[in-house]
């Protein structure tokens, strides 16, 4: 069937949840026109099956070391048949891993092939940060975002899945042979046609909606308006997928399709947290960001008040501290005390002032913004 039918093929896929493959085949052998199909394409499809040969393809795959899957294998994600008659027929796999099971927790790391250097850096954390949280990172290994997104996760050891639009024996691009063998190595090489296929453009389209279904939702870390990665965006948006995308400068036109996602429909990240806390299980948060404290704000907030009291430059008496704090006086002068042991304040007489040193490093800022209540 990977031989006779086009990935995408929903007359194909109807056919089969119909008949089953069995009854398709011998149908196409036979000459039995099935409904739907022209006299043309029906032609076409006697010619493919002319010189298809499944056990000289079974050897290919197995000569890599692949396999083939198809529905209703255990190794076959389910999530899949959300595609419906487009699902694909079947699966050439080539790598270690468990299709099914990297698949679970999942997300697809799309862009620009012509990406700027801004969008190579951003795939590639953004896949190894996913990579060490157990995720695995799924792209279309073509030039720009997708192999950054590939190499990222390979550097921390993590698992990654490059759905190819020819077959799995097929370096291509022939610039990322040596890439492909990495992920084959420790991820996995997923491609709906036999060994020996070569790409073409109608190919590369219907292989996004494979990546966007394998997947719990897809990043668009950088596309220009036209850019394939925005067909994987729709086929996520249609699928209930999370649709993710990162900004970039307004400036530049290889962001222009990310923005308009944003605008439209995708949510805007900026860092894997956000991609984890909508992709992962209900409960799955990330770890709360600590902003970075200054002592100040360590400060029990009687004494807070106290210290916000003081004016950047000059001192004051107790009396008038404590009206400025609104509180007592001897309230005011035991503050005074505490936050002279802590550096924060010094005695002057019977006046009061900030420490210079300490007081502008406790206020985060200079003495100016220190005192500006």
């Amino acid at each position: 069937m990977t031989r006779l039918a086009e990935p995408g093929d929903e007359l194909m896929g109807r056919w089969l949840a119909e008949l089953g493959p069995e009854e398709v085949w011998r149908a196409v052998r036979a000459d039995d026109r099935l409904p739907g199909a022209s006299r043309d394409r029906w032609a076409g499809l006697r010619l493919r099956a002319r010189r298809a040969d499944p056990s000289r393809d079974l050897a290919a795959i197995a000569a890599v070391g692949g396999r083939f899957l198809c529905p209703g294998d255990r190794e076959w994600p389910s999530q899949l048949d959300d595609l419906g008659p487009a699902r694909p027929v079947g699966l050439w796999v080539r790598g270690p891993c468990s299709l099914r099971f990297v698949a679970l927790r999942s997300v697809a790391v799309v862009g620009s092939r012509a990406c700027t250097d801004y969008g190579a850096h951003v795939a590639a954390e953004f896949a190894g940060a996913l990579a060490e949280r157990g995720w695995a990172v799924v792209s279309g290994a073509a030039y720009g975002v997708d192999g950054a997104a590939h190499r990222g996760a390979l550097a921390v050891g993590g698992p990654t899945v490059a759905v190819l639009a020819c077959g799995v024996d097929v370096g291509y691009p022939a610039a990322h042979r040596e890439l492909l063998d990495r992920i084959a190595g420790g991820g996995l090489l997923v491609a709906e046609l036999p060994p020996g296929e070569h790409p073409t453009r109608a190919r590369f389209v219907q292989r996004n909606r494979v990546i966007a279904a394998l997947t719990r939702g897809t990043v668009v870390v950088e596309a220009a308006r036209r850019s394939g990665s925005l067909v994987t965006a729709r086929h996520a948006s249609r699928l209930g997928r999370h649709l993710m995308a990162v900004p970039g400068p307004v400036t530049s036109s290889l962001s222009a399709g990310a923005h308009r996602l944003i605008r439209e429909a995708a949510v805007l990240v900026s860092d894997v947290a956000e991609i984890i806390e909508l992709v992962g299980d209900m409960g799955e948060l990330p770890p709360e960001e600590a902003s970075p404290a200054v002592p100040r704000e360590l400060l029990a907030p009687e004494a807070g008040q106290v210290l916000e009291a003081l004016p950047a430059w000059g001192a004051l008496g107790a009396e008038e501290i404590a009206r400025r704090a609104c509180t007592g006086e001897a309230a005011a002068l035991a503050r005074l005390r505490e936050l002279s042991c802590l550096g924060f304040v010094e005695r002057v007489g019977e006046r009061w002032q900030l420490s210079c040193p300490t007081g502008r490093h406790a206020g985060g800022g200079d003495q100016a913004g220190s005192a500006g209540v």
